[in-house]
């Protein structure tokens, strides 16, 4: 956000000029903020997942890898980067269960894809909980070619807490490494954890085009299996 100011105070501005043009600010067409019903309910609990797939056609090798994550029949919607407040972690196979063929399902999702011979490619959710289930963590994604499995993990994790940390004023060097700020994370006692999942493949070597998907699959109802049940 500060690498773009004018679009912070051109925010502002307006925001400003809203108010004085509407005194009765906290009233959106009639209705109070406080009890408006949101267009979407707020989903329930969140699982994570990945999956590599290889075809000479590439939207093909995108199609296998869903399939290798388990979330192919879905109608994926990709979204970004909140996990909501009461939002439980559970299984991939307690959330897979859940999954009904040509449901709208909600993600964040990180895709990397090549038909190059032994070229490097990874995909990878990060993820951020909060030790106050009432406050929203982190979801992070990123993709990268030639990036090694354990750095995309790294990559991932580090994304997700370092934006959680930051909402809640724990304060940390930017510029000191990973394994250090995360350290001082653990340790503030407002992050519950950081976790991530990764896909890694390397081009097939007939230049098939190989694909590998991570996503993190939000569910709107409940599950009986937390994830660390297996």
């Amino acid at each position: 956000m500060s690498a773009c100011p004018h679009v912070t105070d051109l925010s502002r501005n307006a925001a400003t000029k809203d108010k004085s043009a509407h005194p009765a600010s906290d009233v959106t067409c009639g209705i109070n903020k406080e009890s408006r019903v949101p267009m979407f309910p707020f989903p329930k609990s969140v699982f994570l997942t990945r999956g590599v797939g290889v075809h000479r056609h590439a939207l093909t090798a995108f199609e296998y890898a869903l399939r290798d994550a388990d979330i192919e029949q879905q109608n994926l919607v990709s979204v970004s980067s909140i996990l909501p407040q009461h939002c439980e972690l559970i299984t991939r196979a307690a959330g897979v269960a859940t999954l009904r063929p040509g449901e709208i399902t909600f993600c964040v999702m990180a895709r990397s894809e090549t038909d190059e011979p032994g070229r490097r490619i990874a995909a990878g959710i990060g993820l951020a909980r909060p030790k106050d289930p009432a406050h929203y963590g982190y979801i992070s994604e990123h993709h990268a070619f030639g990036m090694a499995e354990a750095d995309m993990r790294d990559c991932v994790e580090d994304l997700a807490a370092t934006m959680l940390a930051s909402t809640l004023g724990v304060e940390f060097n930017p510029d000191a490494a990973w394994d250090e700020r995360k350290r001082v994370y653990q340790m503030s006692d407002l992050i519950v954890d950081s976790l991530s999942i990764t896909a890694f493949a390397e081009g097939a070597s007939n230049r098939d085009w190989t694909c590998a998907v991570a996503a993190a699959v939000f569910r709107f109802a409940m599950s009986d299996e937390p994830a660390g049940s297996s």
